[in-house]
């Protein structure tokens, strides 16, 4: 029996989804050339580096028949792994008009889990570049290094290949947390991303005169927004590195001297440029989501923009499927009305309408719902159900606990699951609990999100020991997670506790977990006070990111309760005031002591190498002060 009046039911089904919009039915590559018709526009840009839309072109349009060439067409997955460059929108461009998918393989990620998702994905063709190559797993497949083989590429044709995708071919395909364990691919398809961008051009809109600066990793799938929604319209991308994306003095630069107009992030990042002194601009119109958007900054960040809009949606259903002006602060922050060519519902557990102010499970469905998981039928039939409103459509529950406002605009709460959000990261807590039942010291572990401090996302691990196993140190139980999981989902802190706590029917209880976390294995060594000036300098820079008092120089970042987005503002402070690059996983692995000689090691040759002008002077300084400062005979 309903719970609604037919007029609510009818509004909430069909007035306040009424977002049919005419879009083209074509491939991704047709629908992105029309962007591409001013040949003399500035497509992409960073730092001295840049292309056209010409070169971009003819760039992508060589490397698609090369990729031809070695066996890329329709139905075929292709692994990309590169650094964040123009190269890696060239390669993202050609994978598309070669007739094929992506598949992001993001460098920073374990090789165990990049080698999962090489095989499961079954590709057969991987592109990267030489620097890459020994980082990345063995694979059986064909491997092309764009940069070594350019002089192959350059002979290729500059024309468009003939045989290009359908609109139902998949666009990508990316890989987000399971909670068996085990990471599952989500397929995107032509016609969903076509739609979507569509959608996202005429609102929150964009014009061939924005200048967007891209910060997202490919691995995230908001980077679809970022990379080709500016392309899609004749604007330009502005491509940040990963360390600039984590530093905000540095974000705060390029969005001042780049002119940057649009600028999609997550709220920690937006954090970040709070943090950094950043005052706005009213030129800016701000993309937040990732994850929810709290009040305090969205009152922060309204009166520092031209518009600021919240952006929600999960992968299955292409990027964002909601979004919501937010125009005055002290109010509540919604993430609002279906975009083009979608429908919400709020439904109940017998998939009916819920009152008005009734929080249940919303359900998307409509032009963004995906193909499902790549080889999980039975996840995809779990998750992708018919729907009951609209014949011949399907839904995607997923899993939000939602509620439609008396204006139609709706509002967020929570997860009706264990999956979380951390610095706009998608995780499901069971994947990191499962790696952690697989160390041999452990019999059964729980993860939680903490967040003792606005903004500062941090990912709890609480563990029961074997009978008669010695107790693990955090390092030991990091490097062993750190096999499989990416630096995102390594939990900050570890406890040991006697016995998981229970429900009556021995169901985890995760709110009875203690919510006051000591570190696990105490200092029993003594602290050693940072001497050189290098580590003063680094040990300072740790308090400020952890706010952590005392640190001693044989500290590591991430037993201090350092975690990945972290980690990055170290490397992106080493590169701006020592002009050094260290490795990210030195923050996980060594100490405050080994990484302030890395920097002072790495320092050394870069300063030589500055010009060879100052070099020989600087040589011939010293070499006059020796003469004139030698003692004389008596």
């Amino acid at each position: 029996m309903s719970l609604l009046p037919a007029a609510e039911r009818d509004r909430q089904l069909i007035e306040w989804n009424a977002t049919e919009r005419e879009y083209p039915r074509v491939s991704l590559p047709e629908y992105l050339g029309r962007g591409f018709a001013d040949g003399s526009a500035a497509a992409l840009a960073m730092g001295e580096d840049g292309l056209t839309y010409a070169e971009l072109e003819e760039r992508s349009n060589r490397l698609a028949h090369y990729l031809a060439s070695k066996g890329a067409g329709r139905g075929e997955l292709i692994g990309l792994s590169m650094n964040r460059s123009p190269e890696m929108v060239v390669s993202l461009l050609a994978i598309l008009k070669s007739g094929a998918a992506y598949l992001p393989l993001d460098p920073a990620f374990p090789a165990d889990r990049l080698s999962f998702m090489l095989e499961d994905s079954g590709a057969r063709l991987l592109v990267t570049e030489s620097g890459l190559r020994a980082s990345l797993p063995e694979f059986a497949g064909t491997t092309i290094c764009v940069d070594a083989e350019a002089k192959a590429i350059a002979g290729q044709p500059e024309t468009a290949i003939s045989a290009g995708p359908d609109p139902d071919d998949r666009a990508y395909v990316i890989y987000t947390s399971g909670s068996t364990g085990k990471p599952k691919g989500v397929q995107v398809l032509q016609r969903n991303v076509v739609n979507f961008l569509q959608s996202m051009a005429r609102r929150p809109g964009i014009d061939k005169s924005d200048r967007l600066l891209a910060v997202t990793t490919l691995s995230f799938d908001i980077s679809v927004l970022e990379l080709l929604l500016p392309l899609s319209v004749g604007a330009t991308v502005v491509l940040a590195s990963r360390e600039e994306s984590a530093d905000g003095v540095t974000l705060k630069a390029m969005l001042e001297e780049q002119r940057i107009s649009v600028m999609q992030a997550t709220p920690s990042t937006w954090r970040l440029l709070l943090a950094a002194g950043w005052q706005g601009s009213e030129s800016l119109k701000i993309l937040c989501g990732g994850e929810a958007l709290p009040r305090d900054l969205a009152e922060s960040l309204v009166g520092r923009c031209g518009e600021l809009w919240n952006l929600y949606g999960p992968t299955e259903t292409t990027v964002w499927s909601t979004c919501c002006r937010i125009e005055e602060a002290g109010r509540p922050v919604l993430i609002g009305r279906p975009i083009d060519n979608t429908q919400v519902y709020v439904l109940d557990e017998q998939k009916q309408p819920v009152p008005l102010g009734v929080y249940g499970e919303r359900y998307i469905g409509g032009a963004g719902v995906t193909g499902g998981y790549l080889n999980r039928p039975e996840l995809t039939a779990e998750s992708f159900v018919a729907d009951p409103f609209r014949a011949g459509g399907q839904l995607y529950r997923t899993g939000d606990r939602v509620r439609y406002r008396a204006d139609g605009q709706l509002e967020y709460h929570s997860r009706i699951d264990n999956q979380v959000k951390v610095r706009g990261f998608r995780i499901e807590l069971g994947e990191i609990e499962a790696a952690l039942a697989g160390h041999p010291a452990l019999q059964e572990a729980a993860v939680i999100v903490r967040e003792d401090q606005p903004g500062d996302q941090r990912l709890v691990a609480y563990y029961v020991l074997q009978a008669g196993q010695p107790l693990p140190t955090a390092s030991e139980l990091r490097s062993h997670l750190r096999q499989s999981l990416p630096d995102y989902m390594l939990p900050q802190h570890f406890s040991e506790l006697p016995a998981l706590p229970r429900t009556p029917n021995n169901k985890l209880d995760r709110n009875a977990l203690p919510k006051l976390v000591s570190q696990q294995a105490p200092r029993a060594r003594e602290h050693i006070e940072p001497e050189s000036a290098t580590e003063k300098e680094l040990a300072a820079m740790w308090r400020e990111i952890l706010g952590v008092e005392k640190i001693s120089a044989d500290d590591n970042f991430f037993d201090l309760g350092g975690h990945s987005l972290a980690s990055i503002r170290v490397i992106a402070w080493a590169k701006r005031t020592h002009e050094v690059t260290l490795h990210p996983l030195s923050l996980v692995t060594d100490s405050l002591v080994k990484i302030a000689r890395e920097i002072d090691r790495l320092r050394v040759p870069a300063a030589m190498e500055a010009g060879s002008t100052r070099s020989s002077l600087a040589r011939r300084l010293i070499g006059d002060l020796k003469s004139a400062l030698r003692p004389t005979a008596g």
